[in-house]
């Protein structure tokens, strides 16, 4: 068995692969296009006798964590011929893939789960949810005449949405820097309609991404910077209430209120989990992130539960100055007996602001001391998560 990239020769086998696993069958035209775009340097696979037995995509990606940007390992395309499976081999390239990305200085790692506890068994956690709301033509919010002007499939470059959806997904841990590649192949394509709403001054505050599919207004994404440009684009939505009969919005982020503001709140909602997310560093992870000083400098010893990456796993003192700045030093030979005991999972979703150690305290996902659980509660910030992108 040999674990190794891809290379520039193996792009009809890892294709035949993908396509079975995930049931589907690319034309020519998209097959050429696939080729086009193929990087087998970021495809990893488990080879058994030359042949490709099983793979996943690993993509050199960045996210939004406090304000400032970290890099992050997504994986994507996990995928096993039915013979090969129950063998352990996505096992062996999860763990492969988790040193790969220590090595890269990936502190993070999220990825889409095809089933979720098989992930939690190798320290992927959910760390966000989004809601879908369908919204009949009858409960759409009211329109609002607002002073500024939305312009619809007119020529807009990225320099222009890129900044409204850098200080929009800003606001949440975890949503993804995009680089400009991935704006023009994974965001925007010639089916997607966008509307652009600009204040009296002529300044770019917000812009929706939808389709227009069987009478419903289908929208990708909703980016606003002020209640101003948020009113202004369910104007423009509801314009179209003699052409559909109501609305499907997708990604919503799990804090929003829409239901809240419009005349009916009756709308059907619907929370599903998402992706899942992953610490592949604890020391390096820590380290760079901002407490909050007010809880106390002061220190404490944690075990962190981590058998995939043994880097880790063990007990650690973990300190905060005043200025919320951390360390994180292993202590060897001590067992396991830290104030507080928490798996690499909880970790991951306390320290992006998904869930709170009190909570998790509750339900048994952090033992310890009562002192410990409410320093921990103390120096992490309340913040919330979200992600707008699929991969």
């Amino acid at each position: 068995m040999e674990i190794r990239q891809l290379n520039s020769t193996e792009f009809e086998d890892s294709l035949s692969l993908s396509q079975y696993a995930f049931q589907y069958k690319l034309s020519t035209e998209d097959k050429d296009k696939a080729r086009e775009r193929f990087k087998p340097e970021r495809i990893w696979g488990i080879f058994e006798d030359g042949t490709l037995s099983a793979m996943l995509t690993l993509l050199p990606l960045q996210v939004n964590l406090q304000g400032r940007t970290v890099s992050m390992g997504g994986i994507a395309g996990v995928s096993t011929w039915p013979e090969n499976r129950r063998q352990g081999l996505v096992a062996k390239l999860l763990s492969h893939t988790l040193e790969t990305m220590n090595e890269a200085g990936q502190t993070l790692s999220f990825l889409h789960p095809f089933l979720i506890p098989f992930y939690r068994k190798f320290g992927w956690e959910i760390y966000c949810e989004t809601k879908n709301y369908t919204i009949p033509v009858s409960k759409f919010p009211r329109k609002i005449d607002v002073k500024g002007i939305v312009r619809r499939d007119v020529r807009v470059d990225l320099e222009q949405l890129e900044p409204l959806y850098e200080r929009f997904a800003s606001r949440y841990n975890g949503t993804l820097l995009r680089s400009k590649d991935w704006w023009e192949h994974s965001v925007l394509n010639e089916n997607t309609h966008h509307a652009v709403f600009y204040s009296p001054e002529g300044d770019p505050e917000g812009y929706i991404l939808y389709k227009l599919e069987n009478r419903e207004l289908v929208i990708r994404e909703f980016v606003y910077l002020n209640e101003a440009s948020r009113q202004a684009l369910w104007t423009f939505l509801a314009n179209h209430d003699s052409m559909v009969t109501g609305a499907a919005l997708k990604l919503v982020p799990s804090d929003d209120i829409l239901p809240f503001l419009l005349p009916d709140p009756r709308i059907t909602q619907e929370n599903h989990p998402y992706f899942m997310g992953r610490i592949v560093n604890a020391k390096s992870f820590i380290e760079e992130y901002s407490f909050s000083g007010l809880a106390s400098s002061g220190q404490l010893k944690v075990f962190i539960e981590d058998q995939h990456a043994p880097w880790n796993h063990g007990l650690w003192e973990w300190q905060i100055t005043d200025q919320g700045t951390a360390s994180l030093e292993k202590i060897e030979g001590e067992g396991t007996q830290g104030d507080v005991v928490l798996d690499i999972g909880t970790l991951t979703i306390l320290l992006l602001g998904y869930k709170r150690p009190v909570e998790m305290a509750k339900v048994g996902r952090l033992t310890g001391s009562e002192i410990g659980v409410q320093w921990l509660e103390d120096i992490i910030p309340a913040q919330k998560t979200a992600l707008f992108d699929f991969f």
